[in-house]
């Protein structure tokens, strides 16, 4: 069974960065499509980023040029660099991969 835990959330200041991570146990982070979802609340959980095992990747517009998904297969990981924050991108982030979701990582990130 694949299991997926987060981390690197955090509270930032708006233009600061954090790195999110996920690390893929009972699976190779490499084989199958994985995402990073969040859900801000009151709200509905939206894509953010997605990666292909081809390496493809493709990304929600309101972050585009400011996240890049990417993964380190030998430490089966999957990364989500965060640049510049605004406070709309408050929201708890989950990594996904077909029916398995992690437990979340709180972004809050303060005006």
């Amino acid at each position: 069974q694949v299991r997926l835990v987060e981390s690197g959330g955090g509270l930032v200041q708006a233009g600061g960065s954090l790195r999110l991570s996920c690390t893929v146990s009972g699976g190779i982070v490499g084989s199958d499509t994985m995402a990073w979802y969040r859900q801000a609340p009151g709200q509905q959980r939206e894509m953010v980023a997605l990666i292909t095992p081809g390496g493809s990747t493709n990304y929600l517009d309101s972050v585009k040029g400011r996240f890049t998904i990417s993964r380190d297969n030998a430490k089966n990981t999957m990364y989500l660099q965060m640049n510049n924050l605004k406070p709309v991108d408050t929201a708890v982030y989950y990594c996904q991969r077909r029916i398995y979701w992690g437990q979340g990582t709180q972004v809050t990130v303060s005006s």
